[in-house]
């Protein structure tokens, strides 16, 4: 979650619907609280938004969909562009402001064609969702994906990036070597914070491994193409 002055925003609602088993709403509903409890507002609107619109980013979203002043963005791509007013999709970058809190919205599509990757100018996180994290990098469309890399390289010549942060953790501290998929006992994991300097070393993967096929492991990811 980002708090603005005016709103907060909440990225992906992760892969479990059932609010028993995943309180998400309670957690949220918490975190608004106190945050009012600091900085008092007669009303404080919430975002629901996401990275991309994968199931296991976007199943609690019925958690909010009674919750007083809070938009919910659908997962396709045209409730993304109209949401977030990205008519030149995905040419353009856009910019979401929550109220002395600004952050930059810039298309990611390749691992899914509504993608989107968020910069918070306050803390310098480059929020990346599945495009890049320390784990297993599903290409859905090639060609869609690298010029997301390379959109985000150029983006990030010019603005400050403190930590490239992805979804998941799926290598373990050993270069090139994943968790097999369904663990979830991982205590060899590495952080999940990556750099610039690994989507320099994605942008060399994709160029080396332009004609072929399957699975590629790059240090602290794996490339996986899915045609």
């Amino acid at each position: 979650m980002l708090f603005g002055n005016d709103r907060a925003l909440l990225l992906d609602t992760g892969a479990s619907a059932d609010p028993d088993h995943f309180p998400l709403r309670e957690t949220v509903d918490r975190l608004v609280a106190d945050w009012l409890e600091r900085h008092p507002r007669p009303e404080y609107p919430l975002l629901v938004a996401h990275t991309h619109g994968h199931g296991d980013h976007i199943a609690a979203d019925r958690q909010f969909a009674d919750r007083p002043r809070t938009t919910v963005v659908g997962p396709g791509l045209d409730e993304v562009t109209a949401a977030f007013g990205l008519a030149d999709w995905p040419h353009r970058a856009g910019t979401l402001d929550l109220g002395g809190r600004i952050v930059d919205l810039i298309p990611g599509p390749g691992h899914q064609r509504a993608a989107l990757v968020f910069h918070d100018r306050h803390t310098g996180l480059l929020l990346t969702g599945d495009s890049l994290y320390p784990g297993r990098l599903y290409v859905e469309d090639r060609a869609a994906y690298s010029a997301t890399v390379d959109r985000l390289l150029d983006f990030c010549g010019t603005r400050p990036v403190r930590h490239v942060l992805g979804c998941h953790i799926e290598m373990t501290t050993t270069p090139c070597e994943d968790y097999p998929r369904g663990t979830v006992h991982q205590p060899d994991e590495p952080p999940l914070q990556l750099t610039v300097d690994h989507l320099r070393t994605l942008r060399r993967a994709l160029d080396e491994t332009a004609d072929g096929h399957g699975t590629h492991p790059y240090g602290e990811f794996v490339l996986v193409y899915r045609d």
